[in-house]
């Protein structure tokens, strides 16, 4: 399947967008120096008004752990709770109120707070499923083999008074990790995520976006070619760790399907953009890895953003990144160092 054709207004103006935060000064949009990544105290963090969160873990434990990233942070920046479905089996998939109670709550405690669940599109998620296998299953999917599922799920949330949810279905498709990718057939992988968005959708009492969300670059398979439509999507998102090693944020941006094409793909389908994980990875304590997305989101305000906080990613869950934690820190909470 060809790459979709972009439109090229919208294109060109969302291009100029992204290499805006290439050309302007680091001390125009980002906290702190760039060579050293020493905390600055002028002014607010570049990342004001965006939407921010922490994953720091999917279960109850992972829903208090917020509340020490926050007290870390100095502040009251996270606002995004963040967490994952497990995909080992149907019934997991479906959802469970010891997974949905403790987030309901965290919502219910303040108001203006945003949850996001990422959803598998099939089971045996991560048991490396060989490719006839992921063929029949988005096939079945697309069938309609699987609605009861997501249809249980879809109750199971708006009971737990989180129909307002933003579902990211099928993550990562254009990768090889889970069994939902994408790469083994198209065409059934669209019309898959077609037919589950209709299924929650019917739900009485739901309100759910939509977010398709591929890994930055060109990975297994083109991402776009897993685009199942605008009607069906609300929100194109991106995981966007600091990989692979050595290639600098620049290059993060200018990459075949990356940082910079997401934009210009996302204006040109007239969707907003988010960023559910990102992260450190294979480059270490790399705070201009940090400010680069950071600055990043202050130009394209992303409808929500979470940082991933467990080893190697993260900054408060792992001590290994102090120059990092600061650039961070000093975006989303307090001026003072970690």
């Amino acid at each position: 399947m060809n790459r979709p054709s972009l439109r090229p207004r919208a294109a060109l103006t969302v291009l100029l967008a992204a290499v805006l935060v290439l050309l302007l000064p680091y001390d125009r949009l980002a906290p702190g120096d760039r060579r050293t990544g020493g905390a600055d105290t002028s002014g607010p963090g570049p990342v004001a008004g965006v939407p921010s969160g922490f994953f720091t873990g999917s279960d109850a434990t992972g829903v208090r752990r917020i509340a020490g990233a926050q007290a870390w942070l100095g502040g009251e920046a996270l606002t995004v709770g963040h967490t994952y479905l497990p995909g080992d089996r149907w019934s997991n998939i479906e959802g469970h109120p010891a997974l949905f109670v403790p987030w309901a709550r965290w919502k219910a405690d303040r108001p203006g707070r945003l949850f996001v669940l990422n959803v598998p599109l099939l089971d045996r998620s991560e048991e490396g499923l060989p490719d006839r296998e992921v063929r029949a299953g988005l096939r079945d999917g697309a069938a309609g083999a699987f609605d009861r599922h997501f249809r249980t799920l879809g109750e199971r949330l708006v009971a737990h008074r989180l129909g307002d949810a933003v579902l990211v279905l099928g993550w990562e498709m254009n990768g090889t990790t889970y069994s939902h990718r994408c790469g083994p057939d198209p065409a059934a992988w669209k019309a898959y995520w077609r037919r589950v968005v209709g299924v929650l959708r019917a739900v009485p009492g739901q309100r759910f976006r939509f977010d398709f969300t591929p890994s930055r670059g060109r990975d297994a398979v083109e991402w776009p070619r897993c685009y199942p439509g605008d009607d069906v999507v609300d929100v194109i998102g991106m995981d966007a760790y600091d990989q692979p090693a050595g290639l600098s944020f620049e290059g993060q941006v200018t990459e075949e399907y990356g940082l910079g094409h997401h934009v210009a793909f996302a204006a040109a389908h007239g969707k907003p953009v988010s960023y559910p994980e990102w992260g450190l990875f294979r480059n270490g304590d790399n705070p201009a890895y940090v400010r680069g997305m950071l600055d990043w989101f202050a130009v394209h305000r992303p409808v929500y953003q979470t940082f991933t906080d467990y080893c190697p990613h993260g900054v408060w869950g792992c001590a290994g990144n102090p120059a990092s934690a600061r650039v961070l820190r000093r975006a989303l909470g307090s001026p003072a160092g970690p």
